[in-house]
């Protein structure tokens, strides 16, 4: 992944990475601080080795919530198979997507 940004000519230094406790290995924090990369990944409490690493709770949250929403979007069959064949009309099954997200959670936080 770090060869092809750098081939793109893409810096490196100061971007972030969350991931969840799955990529917790010291390997990666490695290749990740050598290319200047800040590391937010949560620590896996199965590895056995005491980690005195920081987990920015408040970043890792938004990644939960980036996550939950390309998973409801992966419920969407037309734009997970995407069957379209021009940019414009994949653009607008996204756009109908959201307003279908954002229009369930407005109606269920509207009951309560």
């Amino acid at each position: 992944m770090m060869h092809d940004l750098g081939i793109a000519k893409v810096r490196t230094d100061g971007l972030f990475l969350n991931a969840d406790a799955g990529f917790d290995c010291k390997a990666l924090r490695s290749v990740l601080g050598c290319h200047g990369v800040v590391s937010n990944i949560c620590i896996n409490k199965r590895n056995g080795t005491p980690n005195n690493t920081v987990v920015d709770e408040l970043l890792y949250a938004e990644r939960y919530a980036i996550e939950r929403t390309n998973a409801w979007m992966d419920s969407y069959r037309t734009i997970l198979n995407r069957f379209e064949t021009t940019v414009r009309n994949c653009e607008s099954w996204n756009y109908i997507a959201f307003m279908v997200i954002l229009l369930r959670k407005y109606l269920r936080k509207r009951k309560v």
